[in-house]
């Protein structure tokens, strides 16, 4: 039976969302697990809808932990032989005791038997913060990013293609303000070594706002350091 629901908070980025739905009736509910102790080999279940199929219920095992897939999701992601198919993103995975231990989220393309789940801790951590302020306060520098190709680390005079690209810069945002240029190619942040633009643009986002970090940069061949105030991402148009 559909039923109206009101938007709390949503993240596009971990593509999470969390609604709220009010009926004059009581409602069987889903208790969530912890993802922590999960092992690999733990019998797993998926619910969902897969390709219109409603009401379904898959069966497999955990494949591996802590997969990093930058172009899913932020987290490190449980891995599942578990069949999931188009429609089951955003369908519980629970555990023998049918507590959720996870979101279903993505398969492996032109694979079979390769699917990927939320773990349930991260997606709790989360949730505080969209019931408070309707989405996730994200770290923010005021630059833009590029990947450095070839070309561009020959003509920067760089021994490799590691690190992030800086191609423009907020005059309004922390790295202008502290000294930051564009060419400038940051090799570490907070002590993090980076070595592509997702793996800077993670840990940006994680940052403490109003905190106040070092960020190590190649310019013109020399190394050179800055403090950085990380500011909150403004909303994205």
């Amino acid at each position: 039976k559909p039923i109206d629901a009101k938007l709390i908070g949503s993240d596009e980025r971990t593509d999470l969302a969390l609604i709220k739905i009010t009926v004059p009736y009581k409602l069987p509910w889903a208790t969530l697990g912890s993802s922590k102790d999960l092992e690999v080999g733990e019998w797993v279940a998926a619910f969902g809808n897969p390709l219109g199929q409603g009401h379904t219920m898959t069966k497999g095992i955990i494949s591996a932990k802590g997969r990093e897939i930058d172009e899913i999701n932020k987290f490190p992601l449980l891995q599942t032989d578990t069949p999931i198919n188009p429609g089951n993103s955003g369908g519980p995975l629970v555990n023998l005791r049918g507590q959720v231990i996870g979101v279903n989220a993505a398969i492996a393309g032109g694979a079979q038997g390769i699917g990927f789940a939320i773990p349930i801790d991260d997606v709790k951590a989360l949730l505080p913060q969209l019931e408070k302020d309707g989405h996730i306060k994200k770290g923010y520098l005021g630059i833009g990013l590029d990947q450095i190709t070839p070309q561009a680390a020959q003509y920067l005079g760089l021994k490799d293609q590691k690190g992030a690209l800086i191609a423009n810069v907020d005059p309004k945002g922390g790295a202008a303000k502290a000294g930051i240029q564009p060419y400038d190619v940051i090799t570490e942040f907070n002590g993090k070594k980076i070595e592509t633009v997702q793996g800077l643009m993670d840990a940006v986002a994680d940052a403490g706002i109003g905190n106040t970090v070092k960020v190590k940069v190649i310019r013109e061949g020399k190394n050179r350091s800055f403090d950085v105030t990380i500011g909150e991402r403004p909303d994205q148009q």
